[in-house]
């Protein structure tokens, strides 16, 4: 596995298609991490500066989206690409069979991408966090402190399980599908519908379950707004949504977009607003973290027994 893990490695970093990847994640968080912190330095000139602003960098949209956001849509394009070739390139260039045909066990194949695939993402990420991380510190010139730096260590754990499940989902379609186009395109296509129409199909689920007669009704409107927020859990793209904006922002206390309150709940929660601890806001979205380790574990779990029970054979 150590062999098969070293020579993935090196053929990811080695790839073009991997390092223009790179270069386009890089330049648009770039251009949009400057944004946001020219914005910010100005428009805190002259103040005292907030508690958390550092992490106001990754959350504040500039001209088109936050970091978070960019990462959400577009951080599956990178799974998606590290994965969708990983068994059937091999099984269309006859090398395969030719693998599996030496001392090597088939779990050591499928772990070995799939481990090889992991720390590309890692480093890949982890070099761009602490890039944006450095350009914060020039164009804002605020120095985050070790709450702030813990905040954004779990965001780097929680994204890069995000973008190692949809590589695992890449590599479950290269398992399953010969063509190269078909198991990329069936990828793709699952990242448009849960990034793009996941809302539409969640609305749809509440009007159908939780109907809304009157208006005017703020009972009726909650319950639909909560069956709607439970259907689009079914999105990794929201599961990761939801889980980032909790633990970059410390002042949210609750997972759900709808709330409803009386005059001395708003009233408590207008006096006592304070950030919550790091621990606190974990809490917050264990759910979430623990359906995307669920997920991830379910589609390297099916991607597994699959290819142990393919039958490979040259051609």
């Amino acid at each position: 596995m150590a062999t098969i893990f070293r020579k993935e490695l090196s053929d990811h970093f080695a790839s073009t298609r991997f390092l223009i990847t790179f270069a386009l994640v890089l330049m648009v968080a770039v251009v949009t991490t400057s944004m946001v912190g020219a914005h910010l330095r100005e428009a805190l000139e002259g103040m005292a500066k907030p508690s958390h602003v550092f992490l106001m960098l990754f959350t504040t949209s500039g001209q088109f989206f936050s970091l978070v956001q960019f990462i959400a849509f577009f951080g599956p394009l990178i799974g998606i690409i590290l994965g969708f070739d990983a068994i059937n390139r091999e099984r269309n260039d006859n090398t395969l069979s030719k693998l599996v045909s030496q001392p090597i066990f088939r779990d050591a194949v499928i772990n070995g991408k799939f481990l090889a695939g992991i720390v590309t993402v890692t480093l890949m990420l982890a070099s761009l966090l602490l890039l944006i991380t450095g350009l914060g510190l020039l164009t804002v010139g605020v120095v985050p402190g070790w709450e702030e730096a813990g905040r954004l260590a779990v965001y780097l754990l929680v994204s890069i399980a995000y973008v190692s499940f949809w590589m695992g989902l890449a590599i479950l379609f290269s398992i399953l599908f010969r063509s190269l186009a078909t198991s990329a395109l069936a990828a793709v296509a699952l990242w448009i519908f849960f990034a793009f129409f996941i809302g539409f199909a969640a609305d749809l689920v509440a009007h159908a379950l939780a109907p809304v007669a009157n208006a005017r009704d703020a009972e009726q409107m909650v319950a639909n707004q909560r069956v709607a927020d439970a259907a689009s859990l079914a999105s990794p793209v929201v599961l990761y949504s939801q889980a980032t904006s909790t633990i970059l922002d410390p002042f949210r206390r609750t997972r759900q977009n709808l709330v409803m309150v009386g005059p001395m709940e708003k009233f408590s929660m207008d006096r006592f607003r304070n950030p919550l601890p790091l621990g606190q806001s974990i809490l917050v979205v264990v759910p979430y973290l623990s359906l995307m380790i669920g997920l991830i574990l379910a589609c390297f779990g099916a991607s597994y027994l699959t290819f142990l029970r393919q039958e490979i054979r040259s051609t």
